[in-house]
């Protein structure tokens, strides 16, 4: 046994020592019921650890600071102390000596120090022994190790128990599973239980408040988390640097980092400063959005200030510069934090392999994976996952493959986004039966014959609801253990694929023309409890409408609406240009009409003046309109507008198509060069040769390269035309000053045939101008 350990004993008889001089009669006489307990024990060496664990059953209640209950549990923290803690309650039980809720707890409490889940629900499993009922302490202690775990469903049947016992919830229980609500963004149960703590007398503190700002900001919801911020702080809740934190954090985390900034004289005025994590959320929001010159000045600013960076910001730091494509710099980062004395993690490392693998140099990548992985700790899933990503980006679907297999030998468990990198990489690869393949044997993982009994037997744990219903009859049967069992059993039974897995596989099978499968695959995931989210709708649609599958590709979009998953922005896309393509362009305005009352900052009466404005033919007051509105609520996207002068330009309708054209460039909007083309292309065909001429300069003046189809559908146009020849000639020498490479021989050669035909032009018949217009338009556009 290593309980004769020097440093453990000699902290239990520090601790002895420490507590017991202080102590008021009523707890001298808990240390004589420690003694006389252990008097009678054969071996004397046993009988002072076990006194101080029979002292620490009975007065562990009266350890009121947390430092001291912190102390008891790091003393206690070895599975031989832990051992003979159970000794002690079961002496107590024997000298007929109460044991209460807390004396158990304390040994919860030790389990949950050592991350030991199982023992700790196991020892709560079986406070019945001593006769005594778990306390507000003793669930909120279980609480918080089973909310560590990411096991709520037990957490809230835990909670309903509680409910029907002696044992009233208090502020921390609340605090506990409103965090585990927003964790699984049930917000609406979060602020139920907010409701319920006023109802029962007990006051939210700042640290309940916290708790729900944190998780509305994970969630995304960042506007609901700064009202509750004002509301907090208007009932009279004052918030802590910590909140600050979790705020900026959230507005950084969602882009908003100027946002963010706003929040400092807030946080100033209150009287705190910045601290490390201040400045970690606020150099992390400007490396994502690229602002990498920002990130560094405030780098600089920090260090000014005194404070150190940790591992964590070397890391943002290392991936910073590594996506900047600067890889050298990052590794002098590097080598710089180990010169300050601190380990770098996997995170920095990642960081580094991830550069390499974006730059290409996959060999370095693989190297220092094979270097940092001789230590266990840095064997990580997510490091092979950037390995997989790197070689299937670059076609190796093979090696990425291989180093796949590799992992579980190494002891490292793929993760759903490993799953989810390879079946990518397969289906790109036309891989698509493969990545099938690949989910079956994700979802069935290391244990076979549990997957096969949960899913096909009676005792069916796939529906949510069931399973929350069994777990809370465990629970209620004292079966604490058992249900934590069957939840880890059913998490370790594969790796859960998410809807991330679903939309790749999907998009293969649609890709691939196999939209039955895409479909069958869409109803299996809704049975087993995934939603679909807007990216797997547009997905199918864009599938069905490639399979001419309208009708189909319609009920898609009802299902979604039905389910309450509005549509994004690229699902309205992909409907409008598959009705643009058919010619329906007035039902694709329509349907863009609608997926803009769908969003909250815009204003329904608004879009409803605009429809009428478009029934009457008013485009250019339609686009004016929609334009103001999506500068107004800082929602512009391109793409919708590009997609209706495709769609007019398809249709035939010219004065639409070149409406919109117009508008955008009054707001100073650039079009895209597709747009262009369609413009050009149509215009040419309906003979309106000044405006294809006027798009054309416009696509020289903004750099782009067109294809040569539509550079000599132009030019040829213009040489037929009667009056238009200059132009062509006047167009040839403008291309080839902005970069157009044209043949030498065929251009001095289009040029003195367009001078001749120009001359023939005045003098000769038609059918001979037409002759020689139509050998100046063999001109070889390279590029």
């Amino acid at each position: 046994m290593l309980l004769w350990k020097r440093v453990h004993f000699h902290n239990a008889s520090g601790l002895l020592t420490r507590f017991l001089p202080r102590r008021s009669q009523h707890h001298c006489s808990a240390d004589a019921d420690a003694v006389v307990v252990t008097r009678d024990l054969p071996n004397r060496n046993w009988r002072l650890p076990l006194r101080f664990c029979v002292w620490v059953a009975l007065k562990f209640e009266s350890l009121v600071d947390q430092h001291s209950r912190n102390e008891v549990s790091c003393t206690l923290a070895t599975k031989e102390w832990c051992s003979l803690y159970w000794d002690a309650l079961q002496l107590l039980k024997k000298s007929g000596i109460f044991v209460s809720s807390e004396s158990v707890r304390a040994l919860i409490r030790t389990y949950s120090y050592m991350d030991l889940a199982e023992e700790a629900i196991q020892c709560f499993d079986r406070m019945s022994e001593f006769n005594c009922e778990p306390d507000a302490h003793a669930y909120n202690t279980i609480l918080k190790v089973v909310l560590k775990k990411d096991l709520f469903v037990l957490a809230f049947s835990l909670y309903n128990v509680m409910l029907r016992s002696n044992s009233l919830p208090d502020d921390h229980t609340y605090t506990l599973l409103i965090g585990g609500f927003c964790k699984i963004g049930n917000f609406n149960a979060a602020l139920e239980m907010l409701d319920d703590m006023s109802k029962r007398g007990v006051l939210p503190d700042v640290k309940t408040y916290t708790a729900i700002i944190y998780g509305l900001c994970q969630w995304k919801k960042v506007d609901e988390a700064f009202r509750l911020f004002n509301t907090m702080k208007e009932n009279g809740c004052l918030p802590t640097l910590r909140c600050y934190n979790v705020l900026i954090d959230g507005f950084c985390m969602n882009g908003r980092t100027d946002e963010a900034l706003s929040l400092l004289s807030l946080l100033r005025k209150d009287g705190f400063a910045l601290n490390l994590q201040s400045y970690r959320s606020l150099i992390n929001s400007f490396i994502h959005a690229k602002r990498y010159s920002e990130a560094y000045v405030w780098y600089t600013k920090m260090f000014k200030r005194g404070i150190v960076p940790d591992v964590t910001l070397y890391a943002i730091m290392i991936r910073g510069l590594s996506e900047e494509g600067r890889v050298g710099e990052a590794a002098k980062m590097l080598d710089e934090m180990i010169g300050m004395g601190l380990v770098p993690d996997a995170y920095c490392y990642n960081a580094l392999i991830k550069g390499f693998c974006d730059i290409g140099r996959l060999d370095q990548a693989r190297s220092l994976q094979l270097e940092v992985s001789k230590d266990e700790q840095f064997h990580n899933a997510y490091t092979y996952t950037i390995l997989i990503c790197g070689m299937c980006r670059n076609g190796m679907v093979g090696e990425a493959r291989e180093i796949f297999n590799q992992m579980e030998k190494l002891g490292c468990l793929p993760s759903v986004v490993t799953f989810s990198a390879l079946m990518h990489g397969l289906c790109k690869a036309h891989r698509i039966e493969e990545a099938h393949l690949l989910l079956h044997e994700m979802e069935i993982g290391r244990s076979p014959s549990l997957f096969f009994r949960l899913s096909q037997g009676s005792d069916r744990v796939f529906d949510s609801v069931s399973l929350q219903k069994k777990v809370e009859q465990m629970c209620e049967a004292g079966e604490v253990l058992n249900a934590y069992k069957l939840l880890k059993q059913l998490a370790g039974s594969g790796v859960v694929p998410n809807i991330i897995t679903y939309n790749i596989l999907i998009n293969g099978f649609c890709k691939t023309g196999n939209i039955n499968a895409a479909i069958k695959l869409f109803k299996e995931l809704q049975l087993k409890g995934i939603s679909p989210d807007s990216i797997t709708y547009g997905t199918l649609v864009d599938g069905l409408y490639r399979a001419n599958r309208e009708d189909d590709a319609f009920k898609i979009r009802e299902h979604m609406l039905k389910h309450g998953c509005q549509p994004g922005l690229s699902n309205s896309n992909a409907h409008m240009s598959w009705l643009n393509k058919k010619g329906k362009v007035s039902m694709a305005f329509n349907l863009y009409f609608e997926y803009l009352k769908s969003l909250p900052r815009w204003d329904n009466d608004s879009i409803n003046v605009l429809e009428n404005h478009f029934i009457r033919g008013n485009v250019k007051e339609v686009i004016r309109g929609l334009l103001e509105m999506d500068f107004k609520c800082r929602d512009f996207n391109l793409a919708p507008y590009t997609i209706l002068i495709t769609g007019f330009c398809m249709a035939k309708k010219v004065d639409e198509a070149l409406a919109i054209f117009s508008v955008l460039g009054e707001f100073n909007i650039n079009i895209n060069p597709t747009s262009c083309v369609h413009l050009i292309d149509i215009l040419c065909e309906e003979g309106k040769l000044d405006d294809a001429v006027n798009i054309f300069l416009y696509t020289l003046e903004k750099g782009f390269m067109l294809r040569p189809r539509i550079c000599t559908k132009l030019l040829k146009c213009l040489l037929l035309s009667i009056d238009k020849k200059d132009y062509a000639i006047d167009l040839v020498d403008r291309m080839q000053s902005n970069g157009y490479c044209l043949n030498s021989h065929q251009y001095d050669k289009a040029m003195e045939n367009g001078y001749e035909s120009g001359c023939l032009l005045h003098f000769q018949d038609e059918p001979k101008v037409q002759g020689i217009g139509m050998l100046s338009c063999n001109i070889w556009l390279e590029h």
